[in-house]
């Protein structure tokens, strides 16, 4: 199946894209790593009904094919791992020969985390960043070819965690800001090749990730506003596509979010210290009398 764009390598965007918003994406092929579940397949859904051809990739094959089975026709499947660089050289190189062609990049794989430094084994928190952070950067490797010859579009999955200091988001709060500063970083070496760059900063997502997980729901509560909200996964779909038809710098989810990020000192200096510190004493004392794995 070859794909043909509506429109030329690196033609219309900006300010063009914002006024002709999610239909600037019919006929668009977008590649979404962990596609098989919560916002990536949320992502997919909204993306077919705009129109897009979307190239799923995850670990989990019967997952990924069920779910294709359910978004319709003319959409790819591929197992892949993205802490495996060689199988995502395979699903970027299996998705240009079956479209033709390769747009858009959504780097959605990501694992959470909810432990303390004390209470997990280095080897655990090292898979968190390698996941989270490696994951992202072996799959804009393996796909930066194609997508910078069609003058395309990344969208890299960060975190409300990069925007503040909570207790026992350690390695994974560690990798989201990375994927901040990496996604920053590329965005400059790319701008003068016509691709644009966007970082996502979701805080709480009704995902897997949280439902029926009391402690991780119980998080969510503990924190001010609007780092305490909690958006569908419909919500955090829309506002996502909306910033791939934009192709937008930032998306943060809510959008109330967009207040911290030039305001992030408020939720990483000594006064957010003083609100979290009893908080943290509570919550890491109750962990750390669990019996704790140790390396």
């Amino acid at each position: 199946m070859k794909v043909q764009s509506s429109n030329p390598p690196g033609a219309g965007r900006r300010g063009e894209v914002r006024q002709q918003g999610p239909d600037r994406l019919r006929g668009k092929v977008v590649l979404i790593t962990g596609g098989a579940g919560g916002i990536g397949a949320a992502t997919a859904q909204r993306l077919a009904a705009a129109g897009a051809h979307v190239s799923l990739v995850d670990r989990d094959q019967p997952a990924l094919e069920q779910f294709v089975s359910r978004l319709g026709g003319g959409h790819l499947v591929t197992a892949a791992d993205v802490t495996d660089h060689v199988s995502l050289q395979l699903a970027a190189q299996r998705t240009v020969e079956h479209f033709g062609r390769l747009d858009i990049v959504f780097a959605c794989a990501g694992v959470g985390s909810a432990s303390t430094v004390s209470a997990s084994r280095t080897d655990d928190l090292l898979r968190i960043v390698d996941i989270n952070l490696g994951g992202v950067i072996r799959t804009v490797k393996a796909t930066l070819e194609e997508v910078t010859r069609n003058g395309g579009y990344y969208l890299l999955m960060s975190s409300a965690a990069a925007l503040k200091n909570v207790p026992r988001a350690n390695a994974y709060a560690a990798s989201k800001a990375g994927v901040e500063a990496f996604g920053g970083a590329l965005r400059l070496e790319l701008a003068h090749k016509g691709v644009d760059v966007g970082v996502a900063h979701p805080a709480w997502v009704s995902t897997g990730m949280i439902s029926g997980a009391g402690t991780r729901a119980g998080e969510s509560r503990s924190l001010p506003w609007p780092f305490s909200v909690v958006s569908s996964t419909d919500t955090c779909a829309d506002l996502l596509v909306g910033a791939m038809a934009a192709r937008r710098r930032k998306v943060f989810v809510p959008r109330s979010l967009a207040l911290m990020d030039p305001l992030r000192w408020l939720s990483t200096g000594p006064l957010w210290d003083a609100f979290m510190k009893p908080r943290a004493a509570l919550s890491v004392s109750r962990l750390e009398a669990a019996p704790q794995t140790t390396d």
